[in-house]
């Protein structure tokens, strides 16, 4: 299996002079050293690439040992097509692949990792919290019907850690393609749920502590938090 970080945005809500990832939390690392650590714990490391785009150089440089894909129109895409450039890399590959800007508990790979085993490609989700401008989820059959930040009445929120099996693949490179540049990946699942009966779960980690950070004010909730 491989894993996917994708740092390539601008991250212009947070207002960063530098890549979102390498924001620094209380205790002096950055969001994305956090994720190394927990990552390292489950995976090997040689088994993550990160794709880049605004000062890619920064990242690099503090993370010489990983695997980089860079997206040069990180300025005009969004992340539908910064991870369309790295499945197309790992096409043959189970992946797991999770925001740049995700701060998460560890232990909540006790919970994903027995997805990851069944090969069942999944949606990790947070149903203690539905905000307005999150990525949302509705169900239907028991697997993900809807998934936007328009979605009515959501089930929970989407939390930026995701997997797809390589038997979903095909069908979801193809949906990734069809999206617009400015599409977010969940258009891609979306699609493909809707066109070609893609089969995503809804894995509940609301056990754990697990926040995007977007905007300043995520900044200071999630020092509260962690």
């Amino acid at each position: 299996m491989k894993i996917i970080i994708l740092a390539a945005g601008i991250g212009s809500r947070l207002g960063n002079p530098f890549p979102k990832p390498l924001t620094p939390l209380k205790g002096g690392k950055s969001i994305m050293e956090r994720q190394m650590e927990n990552l390292s714990q489950n995976f090997n490391e040689h088994d993550i690439s990160v794709v880049v785009g605004f000062k890619k150089d920064l990242i690099m440089e503090r993370f010489p040992d990983l695997t980089y894909i860079y997206n040069q129109f990180f300025d005009a895409t969004n992340t539908s097509k910064s991870l369309l450039k790295a499945l197309k890399k790992y096409r043959n590959e189970d992946v797991l692949w999770i925001n740049g800007d995700v701060i998460f508990d560890v232990e909540l790979f006790s919970v994903l990792n027995q997805e990851i085993e069944k090969k069942n490609s999944f949606v990790s989700v947070n149903t203690s919290r539905v905000a307005e401008e999150e990525v949302k989820y509705t169900l239907k059959n028991g697997f993900i019907d809807e998934l936007s930040k328009q979605v009515k009445d959501g089930l929970g929120e989407a939390v930026g850690i995701n997997f797809i099996s390589r038997t979903d693949m095909p069908v979801f490179l193809k949906q990734l393609e069809n999206c617009d540049d400015n599409d977010y990946f969940e258009k891609g699942i979306e699609m493909a749920i809707e066109q070609d009966g893609l089969k995503i779960k809804a894995v509940d980690i609301s056990d754990f502590r697990c926040m995007e950070v977007d905007f300043k004010e995520d900044l200071e909730a999630a020092n509260n938090l962690f």
